[in-house]
């Protein structure tokens, strides 16, 4: 389960499982289900198209501000503001009798998804256009419905994978929603950081869930703003039910979740967005999981079930 938080949490979800696969020499290809959520749904799709390497990620062969630009221009790409109307009529008018996140929801952006999609094209190629054979749910937020849309399960529409990313990136006030056959959605970020609820849609229970949540961090950054533990709290709260949910009704499969420490945190925070941040959280990350992944109980959880 892939957990959303923009630049940087993608950072620390690729360095996640970069981590687990040089630790355990188990591919995240291997995933009987995977679940992706805003940026976490774009390290989904390299995953199943066999494309989670550094050179999908960021370009290797450049450092510095080089590699920053290059992943400016593959994350942001520029758009004049518009969609008044629209958050006026989906967001601001229904926060009036239901205040919360409501409030964001179809904000204009500055930015357009598009270039996210044109990166999954780049990266996947044919696979881009449809769908991974293997069970892949990639989350976002349907603006009109007022609801979570699993793309890749039966109940929702038949989309192709670059636009479910680029769907499930698109952070209010941010990104200007995505448009896909006539419906506007947002990151899928906005029900939950995580969805782990959604692997129980599979006809067996499995063995092992690996979340990955940068959004719900149990210790706070030291001189962090006051956003920053409102947002990990709203995240812990909504993974805390959803693993409820999935111990009561799967009792003996094994849940292990991987947060981001006050290492990563010191480097991947205050700005979650900041593409100056993704390679030193990245490092962060990698560094942090050499001693996450070695304690004694997830160690147990790991060789019980993927360690080669």
């Amino acid at each position: 389960m892939l957990g959303g938080g923009g630049v940087t949490g993608a950072a620390y979800v690729f360095g996640t499982l970069l981590a687990l696969q040089m630790a355990t020499d188990w591919d995240p290809q291997d995933a009987e289900v995977i679940v992706g959520t805003s940026s976490g749904a774009f390290v989904a799709a390299m995953i199943r198209g066999d494309a989670m390497d550094l050179q999908a990620m960021a370009d290797a062969g450049l450092a510095g501000k080089d590699l920053e630009e290059w992943l400016h221009q593959r994350i942001y790409g520029r758009i004049r503001p518009r969609g008044m109307m629209r958050w006026l009529t989906q967001g601001l008018v229904p926060a009036v009798t239901n205040p919360g996140l409501g409030l964001v929801l179809g904000t204009p952006g500055l930015y357009s998804t598009d270039s996210i999609a044109e990166w999954v094209d780049g990266s996947l190629g044919p696979l881009a256009a449809s769908w991974p054979s293997e069970p892949t749910v990639i989350v976002a937020y349907d603006l009109e419905s007022r609801s979570r849309v699993p793309f890749g399960t039966e109940s929702a529409p038949e989309v192709a994978l670059r636009d479910a990313v680029a769907a499930s990136s698109a952070v209010p006030f941010i990104y200007e929603p995505t448009q896909i056959e006539g419906r506007w959605y947002v990151d899928g970020g906005v029900a939950s950081g995580t969805s782990v609820d959604l692997v129980l849609g599979s006809p067996e229970p499995l063995d092992l869930i690996v979340v990955i949540a940068p959004m719900a961090a149990t210790t706070a950054r030291p001189g962090g703003r006051f956003y920053e533990d409102f947002m990990d709290r709203m995240g812990r709260g909504a993974l805390a039910t959803e693993l409820d949910l999935i111990r009561r009704r799967w009792p003996e499969t094994e849940v292990l979740v991987l947060r981001p420490d006050d290492r990563v945190l010191a480097v991947c925070r205050p700005n979650l967005m900041s593409v100056d941040a993704a390679v030193p959280t990245f490092l962060a990350t990698l560094r942090s999981m050499r001693d996450d992944l070695a304690h004694p109980s997830t160690w147990r959880v790991l060789s019980d079930h993927i360690v080669s």
